[in-house]
C-alpha cells in the first residue's frame, strides 16, 4: 500500500531545492582550497624530498613512492583444471580438485574459497533443477490416481 507524502509545513515541497542557487556541484570548501594552495607551492619540494629521503634509505619514503607507482593487486588471474560440473558427481570432484590445489601450493586459501563459492553456486542450480523434475514427476503420478 503506497502512503502519501504529506507537503511539509514550512512551504517547502519534497523534491524542490529551498535554494535553487546554492553552491554548483563540486565546489571545493574553503579549507580544501587552502590546502591545495599550500600544497601546490611546495609540491616539487615535498616529492624532491621524498625521493631523496627513499634513496636514502628510508623505508617508508620507499612504501609511499611504490605505493603511488605500483598499486597493490587485489586478484590474480588463476589456473586449475577442473573437471565438469553438470553433474553434482563432478561438482564432487571440482571441490576435490580446489582442495588439492591448496595443497599443492597453486591456489592461495582465499582464491579457493572464492572458487568453491563458485561450484557451490552450480551445485545448487543443479539441485534446484533436480528437486523441479522431482516434483514435476510427483505431480504426473499424482493425477494420473
Amino acid at each position: 500500500m503506497a502512503t502519501k507524502q504529506k507537503t511539509p509545513t514550512n512551504g517547502f515541497k519534497p523534491g524542490i531545492s529551498g535554494n535553487p542557487q546554492g553552491k554548483p556541484t563540486g565546489t571545493r570548501s574553503k579549507a580544501t582550497q587552502l590546502l591545495e594552495a599550500l600544497m601546490q607551492g611546495g609540491a616539487e619540494e615535498i616529492t624532491r624530498a621524498v625521493i631523496d629521503a627513499a634513496k636514502g634509505g628510508d623505508l617508508t619514503a620507499c612504501k609511499i613512492i611504490l605505493d603511488r607507482l605500483i598499486p597493490p593487486a587485489k586478484e590474480r588471474p588463476v589456473n586449475v583444471d577442473l573437471p565438469d560440473t553438470s553433474t553434482s558427481e563432478g561438482v564432487s570432484a571440482a571441490q576435490s580438485a580446489i582442495i588439492q590445489a591448496v595443497g599443492c601450493g597453486d591456489l592461495l586459501p582465499g582464491e579457493a574459497a572464492t572458487l568453491s563459492a563458485i561450484v557451490e553456486s552450480k551445485r545448487r542450480a543443479i539441485e534446484t533443477l533436480e528437486l523441479s523434475d522431482r516434483i514435476t514427476q510427483l505431480e504426473k503420478q499424482h493425477a494420473k490416481t
